[in-house]
């Protein structure tokens, strides 16, 4: 929704609103990664910052986009993280089984 420029303040609003719904409405479930902390943690402040506001609006909505997609990369990365492996080290352990 962040990238997509044809999305006003009020539908990001209105879908944001309804997936943290559903967010809320599963059971919590601890899970000790980093990841899952931060991304947690991103989407309170994210809710509270634009659904809580009363004031939010098209112009606002603007000026938070390019930084929240920066924010949503940092997380993508932090993700991939843990299982990513250069090709280097991937050779390495291919066949070290045969000796």
């Amino acid at each position: 929704m962040l990238r997509d420029e044809n999305v006003c303040s009020q539908s990001f609003m209105v879908k944001f609103e309804a997936l943290k719904k559903k967010f809320d409405d599963k059971e919590a479930v601890h899970l000790d990664s980093e990841y899952h902390q931060e991304l947690k943690a991103y989407i309170e402040r994210l809710y509270t910052q634009t659904c809580s506001v009363e004031l939010f609006c098209d112009k606002s909505f603007n000026d938070i986009r390019d930084a929240e997609m920066s924010n949503l990369n940092r997380l993508q990365k932090l993700k991939n993280r843990t299982s990513y492996k250069k090709d280097k080290h991937k050779s390495q352990h291919k066949d070290e089984d045969w000796g």
